[in-house]
C-alpha cells in the first residue's frame, strides 16, 4: 500500500467518523407543573403550601389575581414584594393553613391589618429588613415590647393573626 493509499483512505475514514456520528445534544427539561390553586397565594419556597390571607402585600396581586411565587413567578425581574413572615411557618407561625382548591373567604382581612416586616423578590430571595420589623429570630415586636412575661393564646386564631391574639401574664 502505497503513502497516496493509506492518506487517502484516512482521510475517508476521518470524513465518515466526523460527519457520520450522531450529534448528542445537550438539553435539560423541567415540567415544575402547575401553580397551586390557592386562594391568597403560596410561598415561594418548596413544598409551596397555601399562604394565609395577608402574608403577602398588595403588591403581588394585579386586578386581585396573584402574580405567583418561587417557580410561577410572573413578576419583572427587578421586583420587591412586601410580607408578614409572621405569617410563614418557618418563622413560627403553625396555622391553620389554606388548603389546595380552597376559595376566597367571604370576609377578608382589612389592608389596615398587613404589617409587612420584610422583602421578597419573589423567587425566593429576601431583600432589605424593614426598618422597625422584628429582625430574624427575634420575637414580634409587639411581644418584645411587653415587660412582662406572655403566653399567647393561638386557639382561636387564623394562623398567627394578631387581631385575634390573647396576651396573657404568665
Amino acid at each position: 500500500m502505497s503513502r497516496i493509499e493509506f492518506f487517502a483512505l484516512t482521510a475517508i475514514a476521518a470524513f465518515a467518523i466526523a460527519f457520520g456520528a450522531p450529534k448528542a445534544a445537550a438539553q435539560i427539561n423541567f415540567y415544575i407543573g402547575v401553580a397551586p390553586d390557592c386562594p391568597y397565594g403560596y410561598y415561594d419556597y418548596v413544598p409551596h403550601n397555601c399562604a394565609p390571607d395577608g402574608y403577602y402585600g398588595p403588591e403581588w396581586f394585579g386586578g386581585g389575581v396573584f402574580i405567583g411565587a418561587g417557580p410561577w413567578f410572573h413578576g419583572s425581574n427587578d421586583f420587591q414584594g412586601r410580607v408578614d413572615n409572621t405569617l410563614d411557618p418557618q418563622y413560627g407561625c403553625n396555622g391553620p393553613f389554606p388548603k389546595v382548591g380552597d376559595k376566597l373567604a367571604a370576609q377578608r382581612r382589612s389592608p389596615e391589618q398587613f404589617k409587612e416586616n420584610e422583602v421578597r423578590d419573589g423567587r425566593g430571595n429576601i431583600g432589605e429588613e424593614i426598618p422597625g420589623s422584628k429582625e430574624k429570630g427575634e420575637p414580634p415586636a409587639y411581644l418584645s415590647a411587653l415587660a412582662t412575661p406572655v403566653l399567647c393564646d393561638l386557639t382561636e386564631s387564623v394562623c398567627c393573626d394578631r387581631a385575634k391574639l390573647t396576651i396573657r401574664d404568665s
